[in-house]
C-alpha cells in the first residue's frame, strides 16, 4: 500500500469555516478501489467523521484512515461478522438507517452497497458517490445468484424475495440523495436505470506518480488482479494456453487460484507469480509488452495504471474500460469474453501494437490523477453546498 501523507489537505474543497462533515462507507475489510476514493475523500475534509457498517480492517492497512475509528453498526457485533459480514446484507438497510448524522451540515457516501442509504433531513446536503448500484440486487442478480448457489430450490427463492425488498429500499432510499456523483459514464447510466437520477461523472484517483515506463520494454504479456470469477483470468490463462509462444505473467490471489493454476499446468509460457506488493507490480508493468484485462468492470484501476506506466491495454470492450484506453492509441479491445475472441485481439495487437507508444499511455493515464479527481469531487461538493455560485 503506497505511503499517505495526512496533513496535505488539497487547496480548493472551499467549505465555509466549521462546516461538520460526516464520511459514510459501506464496510471496511480491505484496501481496494473503493478505498482508495475514501481515502482521499477524508485526505480533502480532515475534519470528516467516519461512519461504516463494519469494520475490520487489518492494523497494516489502517493508514489511510489517518487515525480515525469508524463508528460502526450493530452488525460489527454480530456472531462471525468478521469472516462472513456479507451474510448479513439483508440487516445492512436497518444498519445503516441507525446512524445519527443529524449534526452533520454535510454528509458524503461512498456507495457501492447500503451507504448512500443513510438519513438525512432538508437542512443537510448528502452527496453520494457511487462505485455502482448494489451489484447483486440490480443487472447482475441472476449471476450471483448462480455462482452462489441459490439459483434454484426454497434458498433460491428466499434469496430473490430478499433481493426484491433491497431494490425497494434503495430505490426508496435514493430520494435521500441530494448529488449523485458517478465513477464512470458506464456506472451513471447504472444510476440512471436503478434509480431515474442524473449523475456527475468524477472518475475515481489513480496513483500515477507510482508507476513509471522502463527505459526498455521486454517481451511478455502481464495480468493482475483478484482471483475471483467475474475478473476472468480464466480467460486470459486459457488464451496463452493456446498462444506457446507469448510469454504470460499472472499477479494475484484469490478463491480461483488453484482452478487458474491447473488451466496453466503444462504451459510453460504462462507464470503464475501470486501475490505481488506495489512495487513488484509497477515494475512489471513498466517492463510489459501489454496488459491483458478480460473483466467488465465498473471502472477499472488497474488498465489505468498499466498505461501510467507505459503500457498499452488488450481489454475486453465494455464497461470502464471504453472509458479509460483509446482504441488504436493506447491499446485496443475484443468484443466477447471468449478464448477466440481474445486470441484474435492478440493477433491484432502483434500487428499494429508497436505503434502505441508508452508516452501516449502515459498521457492517457495522467486524466485521471489523484490531483484531477480532488479538484473535480471538491468542485462537485461546492455547488452542492451553495459555496460557488456556478
Amino acid at each position: 500500500m503506497p505511503v499517505v501523507t495526512h496533513d496535505a489537505m488539497p487547496a480548493g474543497t472551499g467549505l465555509p469555516e466549521g462546516t461538520r462533515v460526516a464520511v459514510v462507507h459501506d464496510w471496511l475489510v480491505t484496501y481496494t478501489g473503493a478505498e482508495r476514493v475514501l481515502e482521499q475523500i477524508l485526505l480533502m475534509y480532515p475534519q470528516a467523521d467516519l461512519f461504516a457498517v463494519c469494520d475490520f480492517l487489518p492494523d497494516d492497512q489502517r493508514g489511510f484512515l489517518g487515525g480515525r475509528r469508524p463508528r460502526t453498526s450493530f452488525i460489527q457485533r454480530l456472531p462471525g461478522a468478521r469472516r462472513r459480514y456479507r451474510a448479513y446484507l439483508p440487516l445492512m438497510p436497518l444498519a445503516i438507517e441507525q446512524f445519527d448524522l443529524s449534526g452533520y451540515d454535510l454528509v458524503i457516501s461512498s456507495s457501492h452497497a447500503v451507504a448512500k442509504g443513510v438519513l438525512t433531513g432538508p437542512d443537510q446536503v448528502h452527496v453520494s458517490y457511487v462505485h455502482t448500484p448494489i451489484r447483486y440486487a440490480w443487472d447482475l442478480q441472476h449471476q450471483y445468484l448462480r455462482e452462489s448457489g441459490l439459483d434454484r430450490g426454497f434458498k433460491g427463492w428466499l434469496a430473490r424475495y430478499l433481493l426484491h425488498r433491497i431494490r425497494l429500499w434503495d430505490v426508496r432510499t435514493a430520494n435521500g440523495v441530494d448529488v449523485f456523483v458517478a465513477n464512470s459514464a458506464y456506472i451513471a447510466r447504472r444510476i440512471r436505470k436503478a434509480y431515474g437520477r442524473d449523475s456527475v461523472v468524477v472518475p475515481p484517483p489513480v496513483d500515477v506518480e507510482g508507476f513509471a515506463p522502463a527505459p526498455v520494454r521486454e517481451d511478455y504479456y502481464l495480468t493482475a488482479s483478484r482471483l475471483v470469477p467475474y475478473k476472468r483470468v480464466d480467460l486470459v490463462v486459457s488464451a496463452f494456453a493456446r498462444m506457446p509462444g507469448r510469454q504470460l505473467k499472472v499477479i494475484g490471489t484469490g478463491p480461483e487460484f488453484d482452478r487458474i493454476a491447473r488451466l496453466a499446468a503444462d504451459h510453460s509460457n504462462i507464470e503464475l507469480l501470486g501475490y505481488q506488493d506495489g512495487a513488484t507490480l509497477a515494475a512489471l508493468m513498466g517492463r510489459a509488452r501489454a496488459f491483458v484485462f478480460a473483466a467488465e468492470e465498473d471502472f477499472g484501476i488497474t488498465p489505468v495504471e498499466a498505461q501510467a506506466a507505459g503500457a498499452p491495454v488488450i481489454a475486453y470492450g465494455r464497461g470502464g474500460a471504453r472509458e479509460t484506453v483509446v482504441e488504436g492509441r493506447t491499446g485496443l479491445f475484443f468484443d466477447e469474453q471468449t478464448v477466440d475472441a481474445l486470441v484474435e485481439g492478440m493477433e491484432r495487437f502483434e500487428a499494429v501494437g508497436v505503434s502505441m507508444s508508452a508516452a501516449q499511455c502515459r498521457d492517457n493515464a495522467e486524466r485521471f490523477s489523484v490531483q484531477v479527481f480532488r479538484t473535480a469531487f471538491a468542485a462537485v461538493v461546492r455547488r452542492a453546498m451553495a459555496v460557488d455560485d456556478i
